[in-house]
């Protein structure tokens, strides 16, 4: 049996079956595929999550966006580019931002190319729990998401979920 197969409890998700039934249907190779990496993430993201508040003071979301920063360095991004980033309105990542401001984990400051404009950037406190959490975070991935696989399949998962998630991204409309 191949490791697809192995994924979906036996059944081929290659093969096109016609769904006629409730059974089918809540059978189906594919959809319990989906359900299980759907059902995996919701629980490892909350187990991580959970950690992450207990032990830095962070919700996982305010982390995304403090790597977020972390990875555009050097003057900060826009409302925007953050709301595109994370799957949020700009509204949402407005008040996410201004509870991280007023946290003083971010800071507004001037767009050097737009005088209008606004970027976030980190603060000094903003890049200190960026690293802290993403020590603890780091270390909890390894023990749930990795330690639980076979060595060999390690890297090849994770490749394939940079795939699935580039390609989810790409399909998404870009914020106008």
């Amino acid at each position: 049996m191949d490791a697809v197969q192995d994924l979906t409890g036996g059944g081929d998700v290659d093969e096109r079956a016609e769904i006629t039934s409730p059974t089918e249907a809540a059978n189906d190779p594919l959809v319990l595929a989906f359900g299980r990496l759907q059902g995996a993430a919701n629980r490892l993201g909350y187990i991580l999550g959970r950690d992450l508040e207990q032990q830095c003071g962070i919700t996982h979301l305010t982390f995304e966006v403090l790597l977020i920063l972390g990875r555009a360095g050097g003057t900060g991004l826009s409302m925007r580019a953050i709301a595109q980033e994370q799957v949020l309105t700009t509204g949402g990542a407005t008040r996410l931002v201004d509870r991280m401001e007023a946290a003083g984990l971010v800071e507004r400051v001037e767009d050097p190319d737009d005088r209008r404009g606004k970027l976030v950037s980190l603060t000094e406190l903003g890049a200190q729990t960026s690293v802290r959490a993403a020590r603890l975070h780091s270390e909890n991935i390894r023990r749930y998401f990795l330690e639980p696989l076979p060595a060999e399949d390690r890297e090849r998962f994770a490749e394939d979920l940079r795939i699935l998630s580039h390609s989810a991204r790409d399909m998404l409309p870009r914020l106008p």
